[in-house]
């Protein structure tokens, strides 16, 4: 005969419990059936383990009615029974937990709203913070720079005027 459990609800009782984590203070009346992940009595559904520690569901007078008719014959059991007999130890099937949630679409959702953000405040920098680029980084200025360092014949072994031909005022192929 199925029998109900009292769980012990202070704090003191759980302490208790050595063994695992939990005491019956988190389980409740929740049958342990198992060792569990990592020796605690806990439930999760999970595909790398797959029998967790307890039962999902507390024993009730139907459950341990149904738990009496499942030591007989299964075929005795309707597909109904059958159902709550599984519902009552596990809270979803492998299809059920293992199906997509659509979570990608907030994951996405975030990154490109956290991107517009920053997109908008590198504008918002370039355009009231940072002041404007000096003189010497303008396309005729770096001309004049490169016309200087080849006129001062600059690092003439193997540096920059070692590819500039002074004959012909061009650069070696």
């Amino acid at each position: 005969m199925c029998t109900f459990i009292k769980p012990r609800s202070t704090f003191i009782a759980c302490l208790k419990n050595v063994r695992t984590v939990y005491g019956s203070c988190r389980t409740g009346t929740r049958e342990i059936v198992g060792h569990g992940i990592n020796g605690c009595a806990n439930y999760k559904d999970d595909v790398h383990f797959p029998f967790p520690a307890v039962r999902f569901k507390e024993m009730t007078r139907d459950i341990c009615a149904l738990k009496e008719k499942e030591k007989g014959d299964w075929r005795m059991l309707c597909c109904e029974e059958k159902k709550a007999l599984y519902r009552a130890s596990f809270c979803q099937t492998f299809a059920e937990f293992q199906a997509p949630t659509g979570l990608w679409k907030l994951i996405f959702g975030y990154v490109f709203f956290i991107t517009s953000f920053s997109f908008w405040a590198i504008m918002f920098c370039h355009h009231y913070v940072f002041e404007p680029l000096p003189t010497s980084f303008s396309k005729e200025s770096q001309k004049a720079q490169l016309r200087r360092m080849l006129e001062l014949r600059v690092n003439p072994i193997d540096g920059l005027s070692s590819h500039w031909d002074y004959d012909n005022d061009k650069w070696k192929d």
